[in-house]
């Protein structure tokens, strides 16, 4: 099972045993439905016949006008929807033939994808500032060493803002990236799945910017509009003889997979895509919201000398305890794994280990989840959504405060003066 997935059952477990426990491990949004898209998916509940594979036609020109907006021409024909991205993702790699280049760390899902669709994944560590994609130079070599041995690069995946570390490449890198890409005749499959929850004004580049002919765009409201469970996906292919070939191929596997996605579900993101008050407003509280929990967040993991990425969207913070070694091992925390489950035994703290997200298994790292600050009721969760720093809110406090002392009951009280997050 998904290590995300299991985690999230065991907390379940937990839980139901009447064990407290502080879920930092699992990327859901945690935010009460939107009104509006309860509407719109009562209005269309009784829409129950099949829907064209694509999507149907205004689902379709809503995803074409949202990319438009962004600086991104695009045909409806370009556009395929379904349900959730993950199923895209998979069916981009299946419709290519030879090995996918990801970024470490990562996604925990990128590489089980890869597998399962009959390619290899190959890991390329990310630069010492940013996540999302590989390093640029790393890749290039990997590359030619993989030509080498005989071997057949096919796409990379780059995912910015990005899961685990939060944080967004600058233009350059990303260029270079595209760069490598191109000169190897690589698809790139970006992944923008948080790309509506940046915490920053600055503008946003997408590799189809640098890359057009070659990029391939993921994309869904499961993230944005905190409706995972609706399951609401889209992608975005290349308007070229190219990107027409590989969307038929994708059509053709998606005939076979999941045939449509869920009319009803249509619908909603034909109104959801065409970005309405209601939902631009929403996004808008969110981006506030993820801001403060990670700049409180990255400011208790540094003060416990954690190494930190600055993250500029999603909601997610990295953290690698590896400095700290010495201090974390007297508690039994010798690797990504024991730490993990350190903190979830002993201080009912879950986070997901860097070991299965194609980190060094040795580093004392971990991804957290910031959407657990965020409460359990409804009301916890619309007082964070609508306060103007959510952080200071008494319950997320509560929780931040119990992160901080499980850092300090692990590594001692030894802290760092830092004030602020910044790059690792």
């Amino acid at each position: 099972m998904s290590p995300n997935l299991l985690l999230n059952e065991q907390v379940a477990d937990r839980r139901l045993r009447g064990l407290p426990t502080l879920h930092l491990g699992f990327g859901e949004a945690r935010l009460p439905l939107l009104a509006e898209l309860a509407q719109v998916f009562v209005e269309a509940a009784r829409q129950a016949s099949y829907s064209p594979v694509a999507g149907t036609e205004a689902a379709r020109v809503a995803v074409a006008g949202y990319f438009q907006r962004r600086g991104l021409a695009t045909n409806p024909s370009d556009v395929v929807l379904a349900p959730g991205s993950k199923p895209l993702l998979f069916a981009t790699v299946a419709a290519l033939d030879g090995d996918v280049y990801l970024p470490a760390p990562a996604w925990n899902s990128y590489a089980p994808q890869v597998r399962l669709a009959g390619r290899t994944p190959i890991g390329v560590p990310i630069g010492e500032r940013y996540g999302g994609l590989p390093e640029p130079r790393l890749l290039r070599a990997r590359i030619e060493q993989d030509r080498g041995l005989g071997r057949r690069p096919a796409a990379v995946i780059v995912n910015s803002p990005d899961n685990p570390t939060g944080s967004v490449a600058p233009r350059a890198v990303l260029a270079e990236l595209c760069a490598v890409a191109s000169a190897a005749g690589l698809t790139v499959i970006s992944d923008e799945i948080y790309r509506d929850l940046l915490h920053t004004s600055e503008p946003y580049v997408s590799a189809a910017e640098l890359l057009p002919e070659r990029t391939v765009i993921c994309t869904g409201l499961s993230k944005s509009l905190a409706i995972g469970g609706w399951r609401i996906g889209t992608a975005r292919f290349p308007a070229s003889s190219y990107g027409n070939e590989l969307r038929d191929q994708v059509l053709a596997l998606a005939s076979d997979l999941w045939s449509t996605m869920a009319a009803p579900m249509q619908a909603v993101a034909a109104y959801a895509f065409a970005e309405p008050p209601a939902v631009t407003n929403r996004l808008r509280q969110s981006r506030r919201l993820h801001a403060s929990l990670a700049r409180a967040c990255c400011q208790v993991c540094q003060s416990h000398g954690a190494a930190v990425r600055e993250p500029a969207g999603g909601f997610y913070v990295y953290v690698d305890f590896t400095e700290r070694r010495s201090a974390f091992a007297r508690h039994g925390a010798t690797d990504s794994a024991s730490l993990a489950r350190l903190l979830l035994d002993d201080y009912g703290v879950a986070v997901l280990g860097g070991h299965h997200l194609g980190d060094a298994p040795e580093r004392l790292a971990f991804k957290i989840a910031t959407t657990g600050f965020i409460g359990d009721t409804d009301e916890e969760q619309l007082a964070a959504l609508t306060a103007a720093n959510p952080a200071r809110l008494p319950h997320v406090r509560d929780r931040l405060r119990w992160l901080d002392e499980a850092l300090a009951g692990i590594g001692g009280d030894a802290r760092t003066t830092s004030t602020g997050c910044h790059s690792a």
